[in-house]
């Protein structure tokens, strides 16, 4: 098996069919096939040996798709990392992973050379302007445009997914080419219909996470994927207008941004046929304002790199039966996709009943089966097949999944779990909120006190948004605090940051729990 092979029976197909956009520039599927071609051989040639790692360290780009299609023909260890790492964050990864090829932008550079000093690890320049690395253009000039497809097992790990998650420790799922396959194969088989040659795809947060990991499905069925090199709300709504986007993808802080925007009314986005939120929880109220903005094409899933992406999805369907008879189900991230397997389950690891909650476990043949080089967090997160997940959720009945909270977020007050997801939903409710985190700060009397911190949208005073909550909420979950601010910070993936804004609240103190 070759996951690149997809990218080069579509050139056969859709020969001049626009593949990918960016810019001003365009390839055709025998443009990308060719340059990905170029790019496998000219590796191979150069001495990089299929299941060694080559990493990328860029902002989004036409290139760093290529490279992505080019590491799975020359059947390389693809290691895509976030454009928002330090350099040492950067030079634990290249040794981590015994990185041999490391692929930058201009932008960075310097922190890629400061990374890769000392190390055996080459560069190569997408912009062509670094001292001392290969100019991309060089690099693809020396290659060969006749196929690459070396031969890969199912069980060969394919990519190394690096993330902080919520210990703030990197880490890398290792995905293997089946899961990489398997998750494609569900994208084929999504309920709200497969890609095909009239899709066109905005990848319009960062490809090398979530964004990205549809890509290679849209390519096999001849779809245009059009890449945002950086992400604005106008930049997004002017590419949705003059591309015509059938569909793309946001995280929650993308979407409010776009929500906010005061000229959304007149961008004309009738071409969009489905709006896909996730990679955080998103509110009922914010589901409900894409709805009127966008129409009845907005969806949500649920997944992690840990399982290769999507594993629950609530359909735009479900979302419309939301706002129109079933509040509930806006609260929900959906049903298992296609041949995923969820479960709630107790300390034990024993299903509890529906209704009740417990910690979402994963199975399936995406979900990954453990951390590179790290024994005892993979003995701890993947046991019996199962994955798990971190995230404290129950089922309902029907099936739907509901996610409450990330373990290690949730707030003990005077003996009571409270989950910051629960009331940040009633505060998104509040027409001046326009982003909101809460967190758990130190508290004498209860432990820890709830807080809010919120980004208005037009004034409003603290007093009524505590009662806000307090009308709508068990009165010991209402915020006891709220603070405001300009912005709230984000991590690599785009998503609000909790750790760093509960941080600044436990300076000097001895220990992060009370």
């Amino acid at each position: 098996m070759n996951l690149g092979s997809y990218v080069t029976r579509a050139s056969t197909f859709w020969p001049e069919q626009p593949a990918l956009v960016c810019g001003e520039r365009r390839w055709t599927y025998r443009d990308l096939e060719e340059r990905t071609n170029r790019l496998a051989s000219a590796l191979l040639a150069s001495g990089v040996e299929p299941g060694q790692a080559v990493a990328t360290f860029a902002g989004n780009s036409a290139d760093l798709v290529e490279t992505e299609i080019a590491c799975y023909k020359g059947g390389f260890l693809r290691v895509p990392i976030s454009a928002r790492l330090s350099a040492g964050e950067v030079e634990h990864i290249l040794a981590d992973a015994d990185v041999r090829v490391l692929l930058v932008d201009a932008e960075h550079a310097e922190a890629a050379h400061k990374a890769a000093a000392g190390t055996s690890c080459s560069l190569i320049d997408y912009d062509g302007r670094t001292p001392d690395a290969s100019s991309y253009a060089d690099v693809l000039a020396a290659g060969s445009p006749e196929p690459v497809a070396i031969e890969v097992s199912a069980d060969d790990p394919s990519v190394l997914h690096f993330t902080s998650g919520s210990t703030g420790k990197l880490k890398a799922a290792v995905q293997t080419n089946g899961n990489r396959l398997a998750n494609m194969r569900k994208r084929l088989m999504s309920p709200e219909g497969a890609p095909s040659a009239s899709e066109r795809y905005l990848a319009a947060g960062p490809i090398t996470h979530a964004t990205g990991m549809g890509l290679l499905a849209a390519f096999s069925r001849g779809a245009t994927v059009v890449v945002l090199p950086r992400f604005s709300a106008e930049e997004f709504l002017r590419a949705v207008e003059a591309e015509r986007i059938t569909s793309t993808f946001l995280v929650p802080v993308m979407l409010n941004m776009v929500l906010s925007h005061p000229g959304l009314g007149d961008f004309d986005l009738s071409s969009l046929t489905c709006l896909r939120v996730g990679g955080a929880p998103v509110s009922p109220q914010r589901l409900r304002d894409a709805v009127a903005a966008f129409g009845p094409v907005v969806m949500q899933g649920y997944g992690q790199g840990e399982t290769t992406s999507g594993v629950t999805v609530l359909t735009c369907d479900d979302v419309v039966r939301g706002i129109e008879e079933d509040p509930e189900l806006l609260s929900s991230a959906g049903r298992p996709l296609f041949d995923s397997e969820v479960r709630v389950v107790d300390d034990e690891g024993r299903p509890v009943p529906a209704g009740d909650l417990g910690e979402v476990v994963v199975r399936g043949p995406d979900c990954v089966t453990e951390y590179w080089h790290e024994p005892e967090l993979s003995a701890e997160t993947f046991r019996d097949g199962w994955v798990y997940t971190g995230d404290i959720g129950y089922l309902r009945a029907d099936g739907y999944l509901f996610i409450v909270d990330r373990k290690k977020d949730m707030i003990i007050s005077g003996g009571y779990n409270i989950y910051c997801t629960e009331v940040e939903s009633v505060l998104y409710e509040h027409p001046a909120v326009s982003e909101a985190c809460v967190v758990g700060v130190p508290d004498e009397q209860w432990g820890e006190a709830v807080k809010a911190v919120v980004v208005r949208r037009s004034e409003v005073a603290a007093e009524e948004l505590i009662e806000f909550c307090a009308e709508r909420l068990a009165r010991i979950k209402k915020p006891r605090s709220v603070d405001f601010a300009d912005e709230l910070p984000v991590n690599r993936n785009g998503k609000i940051d909790r750790r760093a804004v509960r941080d600044r609240y436990w300076a000097g103190e001895a220990r992060k729990v009370h």
